[in-house]
């Protein structure tokens, strides 16, 4: 008899502590691999194909396409032990025991997939009811035990008592709405009570206990409204920015520049033959040497130690906008890069944004965001701090403007600048300061010579 092993929603990493299932990639009764990918889900970051620690016979899944699991919740359940479903004799009696040899389990999961996975094969046994009534020893593996024979000619969802329900989540939803489940049809296979039908049978009991109004009032437009649930990205940006704004005391300084020689020095580079170097890179070259000369702005803020850490390398992050949202791409070590290297980085992650490949490692780790917000047709701004980096250097759109150069009026290509940053890591001398350097080196390019 083969043993049933439940694999949860692993965490994902980097504090995130839910998912949405996207889709998914096996069916109740699929055979599947030590590490095969099960489902597609997206996360507050990005999209993830999970991998199950297992090999066996699916057996169950929890959740339909579209729902959203916390970390830690059932995924799926999977027969390891058991033979493909038709391979063997479909006579074999579904309560006959295994012996230890046959319920061992470690050569058959896998145990670096992803953090959290617990994959570590079950020591303690219990005992079980057989549906006869009589008494037999079974293994209690990681979360629920299923008897499943070798060769079922069917699959009968997990029940309790007369109820046919799988999901632990369907249970707990029937809780909260103080619905007896049976007395709720079953939509799925077999009867199989799903989610919408508990939350249809919610509705129906609501409306049941409503007493009919003598007059239909009049729809109000403040009680008629699309309500869309902050989940996935949208949720996740709403976290972060309600928790950058209680936590940090920022403060915006801004100042108008003259980038011309700028844009004739990308020219210059762009002619010379070779990879072309995108405006972006040359602003985040700047702004890397910028955070040299103030390194106050590279750092965030420890309040259970009270201290203020200076972090030794930049992680240049950079506003993405996508379908999916607004993402923050980190491209590593950033000061260390050309602009060539900086132009391609930016390149390759902006392309991975757009198609929903970027993974939680490409969007975490910054420690410092630069915001061109400019392509959106917009001259300033005053940025959110990205929680919990210290600063945040906004650009705005280039835009031929009357400016007086060299004592004469003309017309110049200007660009906006502007800097939020957090009070506790310095003063408005010093954002002042690093502004006043970056706004310096758009304008005259050749001042980054003597860092050089």
């Amino acid at each position: 008899m083969a043993q049933v092993l439940e694999f949860k929603l692993p965490d994902l990493g980097e504090g995130l502590t839910e998912a949405e299932i996207v889709r998914w990639l096996v069916n109740v009764g699929d055979v599947v691999a030590i590490d095969q990918p099960v489902v597609e889900v997206e996360t507050a970051k990005a999209m993830v194909e999970v991998p199950c620690p297992y090999g066996g016979v699916v057996t169950a899944r929890f959740g339909e396409e579209g729902t959203e699991l916390p970390v830690g919740a059932p995924l799926l359940t999977v027969a390891v032990g058991a033979p493909a479903p038709g391979a063997a004799d479909a006579t074999a009696p579904a309560t006959q025991s295994d012996t230890p040899a046959e319920s061992a389990v470690s050569s058959e999961h896998s145990g670096n997939v992803l953090v959290g996975y617990g994959t570590a094969a079950p020591a303690a046994r219990r005992r079980r009811v057989r549906r006869d009534g009589v008494p037999a020893a079974s293994p209690a593996p990681v979360a629920t035990a299923v008897p499943v024979a070798a060769a079922p000619a069917t699959r009968e969802p997990v029940v309790d008592g007369p109820v046919p329900v799988i999901s632990p989540l369907v249970r707990k939803l029937a809780r909260e709405k103080g619905l007896d489940l049976r007395e709720v049809r079953g939509s799925g296979p077999d009867g199989l009570i799903l989610r919408a039908d508990v939350e249809r049978a919610a509705v129906a009991a609501t409306e049941a206990a409503r007493p009919a109004p003598a007059v239909a009032p009049a729809p109000s437009s403040a009680a008629v409204g699309e309500r869309i649930p902050l989940r996935g990205v949208r949720g996740a940006v709403a976290d972060k920015l309600s928790r950058s704004r209680t936590e940090i005391p920022d403060a915006t300084c801004w100042v108008d520049a003259d980038a011309t020689e700028l844009m004739v020095a990308r020219t210059a580079m762009n002619a010379a033959g070779g990879p072309k170097i995108s405006l972006l890179a040359l602003l985040a070259r700047i702004c890397t040497h910028a955070l040299a000369r103030f390194p106050e702005l590279n750092s965030t803020v420890d309040m259970a130690a009270r201290e203020i850490v200076r972090l030794p390398s930049v992680h240049l992050g950079f506003a993405a906008q996508t379908e999916r949202g607004l993402v923050v791409p980190v491209v590593r070590d950033a000061g260390t890069r050309t602009a060539e290297s900086l132009t391609a980085e930016f390149a390759r992650l902006t392309e991975s944004a757009r198609q929903g490949t970027l993974t939680p490692a490409d969007l975490t780790g910054g420690t410092f965001t630069l915001n061109n917000y400019g392509v959106f047709g917009v001259d300033g701004s005053t940025p959110i701090v990205n929680h919990p980096e210290a600063a945040m250097l906004g650009v705005g759109r280039i835009i031929p403007k009357p400016w007086v150069h060299q004592g004469e009026l003309a017309v110049r290509q200007v660009v906006q600048l502007s800097l939020t940053f957090d009070h506790r890591v310095c003063d408005g001398g010093t954002a002042g300061g690093f502004l006043r350097y970056v706004a310096d080196c758009v304008e005259h390019p050749s001042v980054l010579l003597r860092t050089l």
